[in-house]
């Protein structure tokens, strides 16, 4: 049975979540069952009293606890990127497939020692996720070789209600990123749903597709992309926007070299470059069925500006009515500052006449999908 499937029929429980816990301080006997061979609690209780002296008895408070909903491909690299980068001292996974959703928590334990990760704790009940800081939503039906994004919205929309009512019930204060596609309008969704402040709603938007465009941009100057300095903004996805007039290398705009760059007229056909940004995507699902490694690392850059309080600046989907002459009640990727509160502040990044343009094309194409939607 598929994970759409799986959402749609599970029931959640109101009693005490299963909870599998990996915790040093507790006795091995009460490791997950499997994790390693129990020992006899008479003996281990033995053990632990010649051990250790108990010195205090005041519960873990954790500051930063990380949930992640959905264990496929995507959940479970943003779940390794956020653990190698140290940002929470506890992670916790959720998934309507629980034997799946225990190895990937067991996988995870046994290498905590290595990433000096005090607790990772799993279940399908989302008590699980109580008092988190910031969680990831990942779940949802999976794109389909071949399919746009925007295809995805209606499998999407059922199991996100399922999801969001969970969430809200557990950790009513966190942060929300959401990752699931079609990402704006699931953010849309998820925002509707939660009744959330706008700035704790964030979608991953446009932050990859920034990420591959400056990648793009680098092989083709023979230039680190972290030296190179664009944005793409709006969908993430077909009707993305290149913004080809702040596209710079060292505060050298590269419409100075070449008045044409990225238009029909430039001879170098710099317009490929956000071509392949767009297709790069598909190219990855039809050959090995799905991305997962660049978003997973995309979202534990994300997580670590809000869980550190960075303030930098990222182009994630937000709520733009507004802006940019666009009067739909629709969410784009455009320049946002994140910190602890979530989203803090928006830069009001100049667009020519026709990336404007391009811009509003884009939330007319979401919004022709966000007006037929039952919430």
């Amino acid at each position: 049975m598929s994970w759409v499937g799986r959402a749609l029929r599970g029931s959640r429980r109101a009693g005490a979540a299963r909870v599998n816990r990996l915790r040093p301080q507790r006795p091995a006997g009460l490791s997950p069952a499997g994790a390693w061979a129990v020992v006899p609690a008479a003996k281990m209780a033995t053990v632990r009293g010649e051990l250790l002296q108990n010195f205090t008895s005041e519960e873990v408070v954790h500051h930063n606890k990380v949930s992640i909903i959905g264990t496929g491909s995507v959940g479970m690299a943003c779940a390794i990127s956020i653990l190698l980068r140290g940002l929470t001292d506890e992670l916790a996974l959720v998934d309507v497939n629980e034997d799946k959703l225990k190895a990937e928590m067991m996988d995870l334990q046994h290498g905590s020692p290595f990433v000096k990760m005090p607790t990772i704790v799993s279940s399908k009940d989302y008590l699980v996720t109580a008092n988190s800081s910031l969680v990831v939503i990942t779940a949802g039906a999976r794109q389909e070789k071949g399919e746009t994004r925007l295809n995805l919205v209606q499998r999407n929309v059922a199991i996100f209600k399922l999801i969001i009512s969970s969430i809200v019930q557990y950790s009513p204060h966190c942060k929300l990123i959401v990752v699931s596609n079609p990402v704006d309008v699931l953010t849309y969704v998820a925002w509707k749903l939660s009744e959330f402040p706008q700035n704790h709603i964030i979608g991953s938007g446009c932050n990859l597709d920034t990420a591959r465009f400056r990648f793009l941009i680098g092989q083709k100057l023979g230039i680190h992309s972290d030296s190179c300095h664009g944005w793409v903004l709006g969908e993430h996805g077909d009707t993305s926007v290149p913004v080809w007039s702040g596209v710079n290398i060292a505060g050298v705009p590269l419409k100075d070299l070449n008045s044409d760059i990225g238009t029909e007229k430039d001879p170098e056909q710099w317009k490929n470059v956000h071509k392949d940004v767009i297709a790069s995507a598909y190219e990855i699902i039809k050959m090995k069925g799905y991305t997962s490694w660049a978003i997973g690392l995309s979202v534990a850059d994300l997580t670590e500006s809000i869980l550190k309080n960075l303030r930098r600046v990222h182009p994630v989907s937000t709520i733009i009515k507004g802006l940019y002459e666009i009067n739909e009640e629709v969410f784009l990727s455009v320049p946002c500052v994140l910190g602890e509160n979530g989203i803090a502040d928006l830069i009001k990044i100049k667009l020519t006449p026709e990336e404007q343009a391009r811009l509003k094309k884009s939330a007319k194409t979401l919004w022709e999908i966000q007006k037929e939607l039952n919430l």
